[in-house]
């Protein structure tokens, strides 16, 4: 007997409801597979001075997001292992299941929470600008969006958007190897690159040539945040990220892995 044309559309419209009522639960079992799998994915920007970086001679990573990996996993009871990535591909990595997690200070926008869920902020920064010494019309920050100046930033970072967003008389230099910032002030194609504190310390360090320029007020709120990042529609993994940034504030864990990595100044602990 042929059911009615009613009966049917019921029946599917059924089917459907019930589709996207179990969706959410079946997206949403990323703990459970971690401890299946004994492993801990971890995104990371392996050329991120202080946050993830790979050490030139003895190819080791330390920063302070490579402490931290490594205090989740043991939190969870589970080993680690990284996942290589930039800023111009580390959403396209998370959304493809790549790895369980970005750690690598991730900077909070509204265009990457469209894709992507944050975590509690834990790090924040102002921007600085990175010029050279000898540069002769560069001295301060109001110095740098002037007529016929340039402006290099890297592709994909928070500070593309801002400096699109700002700049009025300066031009922009996007580049996507963050190498090519230094290489570009260096050889005159760019006056200034703009960075952000923990890039500042590697600046600082190492290069003798340049010199920072400092935010206009260190003192005001810091403009942008970081925090780890995880794929959507997943809430009880990302309710298990927060309890792990709530837990190494609170028992001092991320301060002395800022300390560790000479970036104290720039922890959120509250």
């Amino acid at each position: 007997m042929t059911s009615p044309p009613f009966a049917l559309s019921q029946l599917f419209l059924a089917l459907i409801f019930l589709f996207f009522a179990i969706l959410p639960a079946k997206a949403d079992n990323r703990l459970d597979r971690i401890q299946q799998a004994d492993e801990l994915r971890v995104c990371i920007w392996p050329d991120y001075f202080s946050i993830s970086a790979r050490h030139p001679k003895t190819g080791k990573l330390d920063g302070i997001d490579i402490e931290l990996a490594q205090a989740f996993a043991n939190d969870l009871g589970v080993s680690l292992r990284f996942v290589e990535t930039h800023f111009g591909r580390f959403m396209d990595d998370i959304e493809q299941d790549a790895c369980d997690i970005g750690m690598f200070s991730i900077a909070i926008t509204p265009g990457r929470s469209e894709r992507i869920d944050y975590s509690e902020p834990y790090l924040a920064s102002h921007m600085y600008g990175v010029t050279t010494r000898t540069h002769p019309t560069i001295h301060n920050w109001k110095d740098m969006d002037q007529p016929g100046a340039v402006v290099c930033v890297q592709q994909g970072t928070y500070m593309e958007g801002y400096m699109r967003n700002h700049l009025k008389h300066a031009d922009l230099l996007v580049v996507s190897d963050p190498r090519e910032r230094e290489e570009s002030v260096l050889a005159g194609r760019a006056d200034v690159f703009i960075t952000d504190y923990p890039y500042s310390r590697k600046v600082l360090r190492f290069y003798d040539w340049a010199r920072l320029i400092e935010p206009l007020d260190t003192q005001a709120p810091r403009p942008f945040q970081y925090a780890y990042a995880v794929a959507k529609n997943q809430p009880q993994w990302l309710a298990r990220v927060d309890q792990f940034v709530a837990a190494i504030k609170q028992d001092g864990r991320l301060k002395q892995a800022a300390e560790n990595n000479d970036l104290l100044p720039a922890v959120v602990d509250n």
